[in-house]
């Protein structure tokens, strides 16, 4: 079974950088799609990056998109979030997420095609 472990959140000021990382089991992790995904409080879930089987493949919100970059190192079953210019709106519970089905990177976005997700770790971003 894949069980992804998320680390790597914590407390940083607007403008700081952060990398999550996230490791999943399972000897198949290089075909799977990871996304990144984040809750704030009082918001739903919403979508973060994602990257797909060829790591030349990736997705981004808009809102993160040239800020934060995604990436994967299947030889140690890991998935990285390298998080730039940090604003406090990005404050939320990371979620990483995999995805044992998904082979199209037009689909990486959707949250309901990923089969196993994280606990999710805290990224707090003060102002």
């Amino acid at each position: 079974q894949v069980r992804p472990v998320e680390s790597g959140g914590g407390l940083v000021q607007a403008g700081d950088s952060m990398r999550l990382s996230c490791v999943a089991s399972g000897h198949l992790f290089s075909t799977y799609a990871m996304g990144w995904f984040r809750q704030a409080p009082g918001k739903e879930r919403e979508f973060v990056a994602a990257i797909g089987e060829i790591p030349r493949d990736t997705d981004y919100e808009d809102s993160v998109k040239g800020r934060f970059t995604i990436s994967r190192d299947n030889a140690k079953n890991a998935v990285y979030l390298q998080m730039s210019s940090l604003k406090p709106e990005d404050t939320a519970v990371y979620y990483c997420a995999a995805g044992t089905s998904i082979h199209n990177i037009l689909m990486v976005a959707t949250q309901s095609l990923y089969d196993y997700w994280g606990q999710g770790t805290q990224v707090t971003v003060s102002s």
